[in-house]
């Protein structure tokens, strides 16, 4: 089968087509999705799949476009970007696959299911959001996933697990908050999940997420105790003094994913990925510097 692809480049999409690549034809898309370019591509190509996970990410950067509203990059990006995705799956009959974000819900609730009504707190989650309405509008066929903190053993750029790993290694404290919930994901887990979905032609929304709600100071004292780091660097702080002068945040992110689950698919605990990835990494050329 092939899929073309929208961002196949980044943290996510690049171990999709890593771990999958001997079983899909990925057609990777480098034109800027907020043209029409990337509606003609779509048009051109004879994928039966559209994946996209393309998106301005930074939460802190996209509230600085909230300003200017739909001309700002954010919504450029994730709206209208998404929209001239699905534009062109809708007139060619493709599957479009989207990923998107455990932010676009407010954090009130103890955990979120994929039937819960999304209320995003910042301009990231409201773009993401949108993006999420323009897909279900869709009359062919679609599919939402949505993840959380992905994490994975190796990266030209760094994510949550291997920045506060780097920190560890030079021997820098960590500042860990203890008020906030969250549900970090192994992407490699992702990867399983997505190629579940496809084969069984599943449609509909998906919590693609780790087995484990955690706060930030739970998930660098699981990084410290697997790789063997002093347990004093951690250094409990709370999400007002952490994230102060910042956007605003959901602070009770844990989503389910029961649904996933029961199409056989067992996502990890955040301790059971951080093992996993140790495994990884020292079975490779990306060898664990400082570890006991």
């Amino acid at each position: 089968m092939k899929i073309l692809g929208m961002g196949l480049r980044g943290l996510v999409g690049s171990r999709i087509v890593e771990r999958l690549q001997d079983k899909y034809e990925f057609e990777s898309s480098g034109v800027d999705i907020t043209n029409k370019d990337a509606s003609a591509q779509i048009k051109d190509s004879n994928a039966a799949i559209v994946l996209h996970l393309a998106a301005k990410t930074d939460v802190d950067g996209c509230e600085k476009d909230k300003p200017l509203g739909s001309e700002g990059e954010a919504w450029r990006v994730n709206v209208e970007g998404t929209r001239n995705i699905a534009d062109a799956c809708r007139e060619t009959n493709k599957k479009l696959i989207y990923f998107s974000t455990d932010f676009v819900f407010d954090g009130t609730k103890d955990f979120y299911v994929e039937d819960d009504t999304p209320n995003p707190v910042n301009w990231y989650a409201r773009t993401k959001y949108e993006g999420e309405k323009i897909v279900q509008s869709l009359s062919t066929s679609w599919l939402i996933i949505r993840i959380a903190y992905p994490y994975r053993a190796n990266f030209k750029k760094l994510d949550f697990f291997r920045a506060i790993l780097k920190r560890l290694q030079k021997g820098e404290k960590v500042n860990a908050v203890t008020d906030h919930i969250f549900t970090p994901t192994f992407i490699d887990d992702i990867v399983v999940a997505l190629d579940n979905l496809i084969e069984n032609n599943s449609t509909g929304i998906f919590h693609v997420v780790g087995s484990q709600a955690l706060t930030p100071f739970e998930v660098a004292s699981i990084i410290c105790k697997t790789f063997g780091y002093d347990q004093s660097l951690i250094v409990r702080t709370t999400r007002s003094e952490f994230f102060k002068n910042r956007a605003t945040r959901s602070f009770q992110l844990h989503l389910r994913n029961d649904k996933i689950a029961r199409l056989g698919v067992k996502m990890k605990t955040f301790e059971e990925g951080i093992k996993e990835i140790k495994r990884q990494m020292e079975n490779s050329e990306f060898k664990i510097t400082n570890t006991k």
